[in-house]
């Protein structure tokens, strides 16, 4: 027996192709991809002007409205979507953490959760500047931006708790030197407080906004994503700023209050403790 191909005599001979098989040119996938021991097929979608989450979640209507599956088929959200949302749940745990590890910092440094609690309120009202600011820019609420704002919760605590030294230190100088006879003394003694801290809260927001400045007008590789993060610093440090000179002196305007004893009304006699008139 000779070999395939070739004649008894050792010679070769030419068979066809199409004698051995039916040749077509047909359109078929470039390359197979499994996932899951499974066919997978995958349709690329670009997003540009809009956020993943949302546009997700509106392709997500249309298609379950005009789209039926075959038995046997699913159908998966893929890709930066996928990536948002395993970091969405991190952060659902990392932010409130963070909060309360702040809070106890602040709790520890100040021994009084009265006073911890009004350095928390920078907060929010930091927020407020993060979130105008990047309404401006035309940013989206991403995980960039979520960092950012984590960053952003340290520092207003810090400036905060100088704030708040500075009034508890005036409203202390005034107290031991016998200057805390009436409210007007006490609105004294916190208005100069708080006109202690105005240069050196300017210089902070100042220097962290100068220095968060060249990211805001980058254009490199990476600058997307650094603006996103650096956003809500610049805009919730301004808000702060505002919050820590206006709020914080009223808040322990009516915190202090409560330590000043009302003075007498003109024509009534003063109050009598034992033997002492007190004046």
């Amino acid at each position: 027996k000779g070999a395939p191909g070739s004649n008894a005599t050792g010679g070769t001979i030419q068979v066809p192709l199409s004698e051995l098989a039916e040749i077509a040119l047909v359109n078929g996938p470039a390359m197979i991809r499994n996932e899951n021991g499974m066919l997978a097929g995958y349709v690329y979608v670009d997003v540009a002007g809009r956020d993943i989450g949302g546009y997700v979640a509106d392709a997500k209507e249309a298609v379950s409205r005009q789209l039926k599956l075959p038995t046997g088929y699913s159908l998966t959200w893929s890709g930066q979507y996928e990536n948002m949302m395993r970091v969405r749940e991190r952060l659902k745990v990392v932010i409130p953490i963070t909060i309360l590890l702040i809070f106890l910092l602040l709790y520890m440094n100040t021994k009084s959760a009265f006073k911890a609690l009004v350095v928390m309120l920078a907060v929010p009202f930091s927020v407020v500047g993060a979130v105008w600011l990047m309404y401006l820019l035309g940013y989206n609420i991403s995980i960039a931006a979520w960092v950012g704002m984590i960053a952003l919760m340290g520092l207003d605590a810090e400036t905060g708790v100088f704030m708040l030294l500075f009034l508890d230190l005036s409203y202390e100088d005034a107290k031991k030197k016998g200057r805390l006879r009436s409210m007007a003394d006490l609105h004294e003694a916190i208005i100069h407080g708080a006109v202690k801290r105005i240069r050196p809260k300017m210089m902070t927001v100042a220097a962290a906004s100068m220095g968060l400045m060249p990211i805001m007008w980058s254009a490199g590789t990476g600058a997307d994503l650094m603006k996103r993060v650096a956003a809500p610093m610049v805009g919730g440090l301004f808000t702060s700023f505002l919050m820590e000179l206006l709020v914080y002196p009223a808040i322990f305007l009516l915190w202090r209050s409560r330590e000043i004893k009302p003075e007498p009304v003109a024509g009534e006699p003063a109050p009598v403790v034992g033997n002492v008139v007190r004046t």
